[in-house]
């Protein structure tokens, strides 16, 4: 038997297993607002260390596509408490430990990511934008060089980030999504250099807090242009 058959074979036996009601559960149409609930679950696995940027992406155009609940636990069957209480996963596959979207629907308002992501760029361009995952802490050490972090479509797993940075005769040019905030108040070191922030006074999350210094360079924050990057 071929290991898609036999995989067919294994989902057709669990699916026997289940009652009339939770066949019924399964097959539920989902809304986008359940759609969008799965995906920052799963925002949450990348933040535990439970998926890569790569799984991420992959599963999270399989919850856009799903239109039942069955079809949309599936994503999460393999992730311990990221399931539809109303949706079990069908026997031998995950465990109905916590909610995705409906009544009874758990998220935690921040995760963690272990260690801090560190940057470094010397006499060299540093670049991240597009999707790319962002971790609580970032660490960004920058020495006659220029580093551009484009948060924008990036996945940022804590709703406050703490961006630790160390610019020595260098810049950095932070862009943020037009719903984040930025808080320069814990910069404590900073000589010979200009700070630029056009997103001052704007409330929402996430929060990016930097800290650091920044000796005869630059930092610029703002939030994106239309149809640029920089």
């Amino acid at each position: 038997m071929s290991n898609d058959n036999a995989e067919q074979h294994q989902q057709d036996s669990a699916e026997a297993g289940l009652t009339p009601e939770q066949r019924r559960l399964r097959g539920l149409r989902v809304s986008d607002a359940e759609r969008e609930h799965v995906v920052e679950l799963l925002k949450a696995a990348i933040g535990r260390g439970m998926l890569t940027l790569d799984e991420f992406s992959e599963r999270a155009d399989t919850a856009y596509a799903a239109r039942t609940r069955g079809e949309l636990n599936e994503v999460l069957t393999d992730l311990p408490g990221l399931v539809h209480p109303e949706a079990p996963p069908m026997p031998g596959f995950g465990h109905p430990m916590g909610g995705v979207g409906g009544a009874g629907a758990t998220m935690p308002s921040s995760f963690t990511s272990g260690e801090p992501l560190v940057l470094r760029a010397h006499g060299s361009t540093l670049v991240r934008k597009g999707r790319w995952a962002v971790p609580s802490t970032l660490v960004v050490r920058n020495r006659y060089g220029e580093t551009r972090l484009d948060f924008t479509e990036a996945v940022v797993t804590s709703e406050v980030v703490q961006v630790e940075i160390d610019i020595k005769w260098g810049a950095v040019h932070l862009v943020v999504p037009d719903h984040a905030a930025v808080d320069l108040n814990a910069l404590h070191d900073i000589k010979w250099s200009t700070i630029s922030d056009k997103t001052r006074g704007h409330v929402g999350t996430p929060q990016f807090v930097v800290t650091g210094r920044v000796h005869g360079g630059s930092l610029n924050v703002r939030h994106p242009r239309k149809g640029l990057f920089f």
